[in-house]
């Protein structure tokens, strides 16, 4: 995608100006699905025509070549610079607390950036000094007087959160820029690669406010082991960047003030790969894990096969015998 994003306020009745070209997204207040999240629909505006109520507008301004864009969420901030997207909890005020509104953004955007062929990683931190300090503790004291209808619904958008990991095909890698607990843990749990900050601290503390880490607790078994997460959730523990090291939570620890340079570094190595080997290698890990081994051999042949096709393959090959640096089409 070309050219720069800018996010542009308005009010029912301003008009578009001469030359603009307009975008509106789909509403962050209904569910987007997997079909409709991420799709851009660009609409003919006119100088003088009227904006409707309640559209959401982002005014494109094109540049000659490649560039990069800027997408304004009102609680997350996405930037993409070349084939590295970074999404950025955004209410540093607050110790970037998981809102519903934020649950709704995240899942919006991390879909809309995994359908981007542009985009071969996506980086997920927090502004601020806190990575993410889990549920938005006003949220949870009005559940009390919420209808099950409501709650159920609001679980949905959770699940449908933390499904992510799973089911994304772009590869997912954590900076822990801060304080990672409850929800915030299991973000860094669920993405597919973990860096962190020796300043980050880690624990699944739900217990302290009379809550279970019900949704989180797939990940962070996957992440550390069964006992390992027995213990997080029943001492609700607070621990060190290089404990969480050490229990496989992140891969690696490095210091604070190289934390950015670090991940930005491990990300343009795997954005340098074949973005199909990428897709195909994260199906295969993800697909064979609820399959028994004959199972799992069937299918990763399969995709073996895919990959022999590909055109990837082809230019890999070629690229390496020629002593050059491959140019990927991802196909």
């Amino acid at each position: 995608m070309s050219g720069n994003l800018w996010k542009v306020l308005v009010q029912s009745g301003d008009r578009v100006e001469a030359g603009q070209e307009v975008a509106i997204l789909e509403s962050m207040e209904i569910p987007v699905t997997a079909e409709t999240a991420g799709r851009v629909k660009e609409v003919s505006k006119q100088e003088g025509e009227f904006v409707q109520e309640g559209d959401t507008l982002f005014i494109w301004k094109s540049i000659e070549g490649k560039g990069d864009f800027i997408l304004d969420f009102r609680e997350i901030a996405v930037v993409v610079d070349g084939y590295i997207a970074t999404v950025e909890l955004n209410l540093p005020e607050y110790r970037n607390p998981l809102t519903n509104r934020m649950v709704e953004e995240l899942i919006h955007a991390i879909r809309a950036l995994d359908v981007d062929q542009e985009v071969r990683v996506i980086v997920l931190t927090g502004r601020g000094s806190a990575f993410c300090a889990g549920g938005d503790i006003k949220e949870f004291k009005k559940n009390l007087s919420k209808p099950a209808p409501q709650l159920y619904d609001e679980a949905l958008w959770s699940n449908q959160l933390f499904e992510l990991g799973a089911v994304v095909r772009t590869p997912l890698i954590a900076s822990v820029n801060g304080p990672a607990l409850g929800g915030g843990c299991g973000l860094v749990a669920m993405c597919h690669m973990a860096i962190a900050s020796d300043q980050a601290q880690f624990g699944t503390t739900e217990l302290k406010l009379g809550l279970v880490p019900f949704v989180i607790l797939p990940w962070i078994r996957r992440a550390v082991g069964e006992k390992n997460a027995l213990e997080m959730m029943l001492t609700a523990e607070v621990f060190s960047a290089e404990r969480a090291r050490e229990l496989g939570l992140v891969q690696r620890v490095v210091p604070h003030d190289r934390l950015r340079e670090e991940t930005r570094k491990v990300a343009e190595q795997i954005a340098s790969y074949s973005p199909l080997s990428l897709r195909l290698g994260l199906d295969a890990f993800f697909s064979t894990k609820q399959m028994g081994l004959k199972e799992s051999f069937n299918y990763l042949g399969n995709l073996r096969m895919v990959s022999f096709m590909s055109e990837d393959l082809r230019e890999g090959a070629t690229a390496f015998l020629e002593k050059r640096q491959p140019v990927w089409k991802g196909r």
